[in-house]
């Protein structure tokens, strides 16, 4: 196995096709597939399976691709510092579930800091690509939560993954709806009460699964659900349909405006967010300031 078959399996992987991948690398397709034979024989493994409709990678390739992604953006790391000493911009990213205080402390992090000497990157996107991108190096810190139902099959996940979460905020669930919704002006709300509105939630692709959804109390059963892909979607929906969803409680005006409220729900259940990170990794100085803006809700949150 070398680092050239390594680069060489990763890049099939993103490419989606052989032929692609051999563009992109600037070899031959025959020589490409031949290496990619090689390595699946020297670890024993099929990466790939193929067929007429192209090519998918296998459940033990995705687990081996997790590894090689890592030793290959490692070297790129240093091949970049030592060997080329590109004086590119350095990078920072954070990959969070759809949670606009998350948002809005990487807003205040990258004024804060500018960026003549930074590239920054956010991915607001689902839990488990959450996971994968802190796994996979793409993010430096992942931002989810966990609660009493999620929590076992989230944290052994993250033991696999060789990732650590790490407590920020405790919260309790709220309603989140317009300020036009007929709701909107009460203290508290039963689940009941909301039965014949519209519940929102966000999609999780297809490692769909209640334990990776990002609203709390995944298993009930609605009568009325809608999911989506993104939060504006989701505040058009409130909107036009006099749809909610559930949320921490904690909103940001200054992103999502003032036409939006939320209410305790009521119920002893308990959100608690936290970072996600790669065991034994050493923050950033952008890292622990992007914690220490999140931190800053603290105040605003489990009221």
């Amino acid at each position: 196995m070398t680092l050239s078959q390594l680069k060489y399996a990763v890049t099939v992987a993103k490419a989606g096709s052989m032929n692609e991948a051999a563009r992109m690398l600037f070899i031959s397709q025959p020589s490409l597939s031949s290496a990619i034979k090689e390595l699946e024989e020297d670890i024993g493994v099929e990466i790939f399976r193929r067929s007429n409709r192209g090519i998918a990678t296998t459940p033990e390739g995705d687990e081996f691709l997790g590894y090689a992604r890592q030793i290959v953006e490692q070297f790129s790391l240093v091949e970049e510092k030592y060997i080329t000493r590109e004086a590119g911009k350095k990078k920072f990213s954070v990959s969070t579930q759809h949670y606009s205080f998350a948002v809005d402390a990487f807003v205040k992090l990258v004024k804060k800091v500018g960026m003549e000497e930074y590239e920054f990157a956010i991915h607001e996107t689902k839990t488990y690509s959450v996971i994968e991108d802190v796994r996979n190096y793409k993010s430096e810190i992942g931002i989810l939560y966990i609660n009493d139902f999620n929590e076992k099959a989230l944290k052994k996940l993250f033991h696999e993954f060789g990732l650590e979460f790490c407590e920020l905020l405790k919260c309790r669930v709220y309603v989140y709806l317009w300020k036009g919704h007929p709701l909107a002006d009460r203290e508290e709300i039963a689940l009941e009460e909301l039965a014949d509105y519209p519940c929102l939630s966000f999609e999780q692709g297809p490692n769909n699964s209640f334990y990776f959804a990002e609203e709390v109390l995944s298993t009930y059963e609605y009568k009325r659900l809608i999911k989506a892909d993104d939060r504006a979607t989701l505040l058009n929906l409130m909107v036009g349909l006099n749809a909610y969803t559930l949320c921490s409680g904690i909103i940001c005006e200054d992103l999502n405006g003032p036409d939006y409220c939320a209410v305790r729900l009521k119920s002893e259940e308990i959100m608690t967010i936290g970072y996600l990170v790669r065991k034994g990794a050493a923050l950033s100085r952008l890292g622990q300031g992007y914690l220490e803006e999140i931190s800053a809700y603290r105040d605003k949150a489990l009221r």
